[in-house]
């Protein structure tokens, strides 16, 4: 029977084996998948593209009003699925950044226009506005005036009825169209206001008419809780919402107040629906905090209106200011640059390492390696989440730097060793001792460049995250490469007698040490 510290030995072996080849099939494996899914980092707008437009608000706001525009716009670009999009304060205005996009109008369109949503009792419809062609034309500021009572959407002229069953058909009148109001011009977004009458377009199947003057908005909003675009069986698109806890008494105080009327829900200055409130049913009963919303809505609108729905509106009123398509050659030549310095610089080092530490250079080769596969399977898997910050040259900065920590770890280490074996013992005693030595000094010096990149990445905005994201991320990948992989595989070589002990690229050669077992 072997003796207990041969045993001990032995376990102690076989783990050391054990955490190398777990750490370098994780590698191995997660590279391989990544590569296998097709997924790649999700490069930033300098690297990759894509639009970046800047909004200021319509008017003075508060600093509370404009952080939660900024978190309502995040959501409303992350809704459309497209990732690595951020938004921020730039002064008094908001930057927003959305890289790798094909369809930059269709973005603009989304993010710009859904600025706030109303319901708004509908008091009469309105023809086209004739402007230019007719002599009796209104300026933009003059007063709308009241219906005609023949054109009022009101109760009585709807006259609306459920039909025989009154389980899903009705029969309501159309009043005609107010044609004093064919004088007047649509209202202009930016006057387009809660406590304001105001006369809108609809949108192509959105109603009976061309447009519409509706009252005073009682609801925004910010009622709806949740809200999705689906298609019923018959093919129609149709928005489905659930209210809020708030919402759902003040949506049916709404609807009883205007049953068998119109309640028109306009988003920024369009009119996407006016329906009739509960037609099929003879007298009001509570919506339950849910609904429809209905009509001949295109699949487009109805997902930029569920959109806007979801993510409530915004607290003030935006004005794009610019909008411009960044091209990502300039990034892309500055990348490539870039990283054409930093392999060349690379490749001097690792050069240098194995001329000076000979076997001990191979495991800082092997070291990066397996760490680069590492990053590169990660950061590719967390491009399709919305935890990490899109990659782009800051990022790339931040790895860069991460770099140099990393290849200090592993001077750190052999420099432990070399005092080891200086103070007369061999390499294979050094090896256990010279690592608890420098894994305190490891530890320390990566927690003070963590703790940086923490703070660093809650306080700054913009491309300084990234940096900050992507420095941490590298230097947390140091600690766990330092002490699963580095430490396993330079005692397992120090402990092989011809590795620690040849004449050329032995350990020993590299610490510049005797390979005989120190005195007893």
């Amino acid at each position: 029977m072997s003796p207990p510290s041969s045993r001990a030995q032995a376990r102690r072996q076989r783990s050391l084996v054990i955490s190398l080849a777990i750490v370098i099939v994780i590698a191995v494996g997660s590279l391989a998948g990544v590569l296998a899914a097709r997924w790649s980092p999700r490069l930033g707008l300098d690297l990759d593209g894509g639009l970046s437009v800047v909004y200021k608000p319509a008017h003075k706001v508060s600093t509370s009003d404009l952080n939660q525009t900024v978190t309502i716009l995040t959501n409303r670009v992350n809704g459309l699925g497209v990732s690595g999009a951020t938004v921020g304060t730039q002064g008094g205005d908001i930057l927003v950044q959305v890289p790798g996009i094909k369809n930059g109008q269709g973005v603009l369109k989304t993010i710009g226009e859904t600025a706030q949503l109303y319901f708004r009792p509908a008091l009469c419809g309105a023809g086209a506005f004739v402007g230019a062609t007719s002599h009796g034309a209104k300026s933009p500021k003059a007063t709308l005036p009241a219906c005609t009572p023949a054109s009022q959407l009101s109760e009585s002229n709807l006259a609306v009825s459920p039909a025989s069953g009154g389980t899903t058909n009705f029969h309501e009148n159309t009043p005609p169209v107010d044609k004093t109001l064919a004088d007047y011009p649509s209202t202009a977004p930016t006057k387009d206001t809660k406590k304001k009458t105001v006369l809108l377009p609809a949108i192509n199947g959105a109603g009976q008419y061309t447009r519409y003057l509706l009252g005073p908005a009682p609801l925004t909003g910010h009622a709806v809780s949740h809200a999705v675009a689906q298609q019923t069986q018959v093919g129609r698109w149709v928005v489905n919402y659930t209210l809020t806890s708030k919402g759902s008494p003040a949506w049916d105080s709404l609807a009883s107040k205007y049953f068998h009327q119109i309640i028109a829900i306009e988003l920024d200055g369009r009119v996407y629906s006016a329906p009739v409130i509960q037609p099929t049913k003879t007298s009001f009963s509570s919506f339950g905090g849910k609904g429809e919303i209905s009509g001949h809505l295109s699949e487009s609108q109805a997902k930029t209106l569920a959109l806007a729905m979801q993510f409530g509106s915004l607290p003030v009123r935006l004005i794009r200011e610019t909008s411009q398509t960044v091209s990502p050659i300039l990034g892309h030549s500055a990348l490539v640059a870039g990283l054409g310095a930093g392999l060349a610089g690379l490749l001097l080092v690792l050069l240098y390492t194995i001329v000076y530490y000979r076997l001990l250079g191979i495991v800082v080769f092997s070291g990066l390696a397996v760490t680069g596969a590492l990053l590169w399977a990660l950061i590719s898997a967390l491009g399709h989440t919305s935890v990490a910050p899109s990659f782009d040259l800051a990022g790339v900065t931040g790895i860069i730097v991460s770099i140099g920590i990393t290849v200090d770890s592993y001077i750190v280490y052999f420099e432990r060793l070399k005092d080891e074996t200086r103070a007369g013992r061999s390499v294979r005693t050094s090896v256990d001792r010279g690592f608890k030595s420098a894994w305190r000094t490891v530890l320390a010096a990566d927690t003070v460049s963590l703790a940086a990149a923490v703070v660093l990445f809650f306080v700054a905005v913009g491309e300084v995250k990234g940096f900050a994201f992507f420095l941490g991320l590298s230097t947390l990948m140091d600690i766990f490469m330092t002490y699963f992989f580095t430490r396993p595989l330079v005692v397992l070589l120090g402990r092989n007698e011809r590795l620690a002990g040849g004449r050329r690229m032995g350990i020993s050669r590299g610490l510049a040490v005797s390979t005989e077992p120190e005195a007893a």
